[in-house]
């Protein structure tokens, strides 16, 4: 997951140089910071205990989430080409699944059992 994140931030980093300067600088550095926000979210959960990964897996599925609500902003104003969303949104929806797949399963595993259930 992180080599697809990662993948996702480097293509990202060749659109945000060709984006109007209008969005550059906000939005587009905005962007920028949440693929960051999300990459050390990611890589804090994959080196914690089971228990403590939860909480920074939540954070990157909100990041991420947000950052795709910016990248369709991007595009609608018409200052990201429908090719270069379209690349974008493609890696940043299969980030976004398995994330929520890792979510789940954490939610899952970690939710209290009944009693009785083993």
């Amino acid at each position: 997951m992180i080599e697809r994140i990662k993948a996702a931030y480097l293509l990202w980093h060749e659109y945000h140089s060709t984006l109007p300067k209008i969005h550059r600088y906000s939005l587009g550095a905005r962007i920028d910071a949440l693929y960051i926000e999300s990459i050390e979210g990611m890589s804090a959960a994959a080196f914690l205990p089971r228990e403590e990964k939860l909480p920074y897996v939540r954070l990157a599925v909100r990041k991420i989430d947000t950052l795709k609500l910016l990248l369709m902003i991007l595009w609608e104003s018409r200052s990201l080409d429908t090719k270069k969303y379209g690349a974008l949104s493609e890696k940043m929806d299969e980030v976004g699944k398995m994330l929520g797949g890792w979510q789940g399963q954490l939610a899952k595993n970690s939710a209290p059992q009944k009693r009785g259930e083993k």
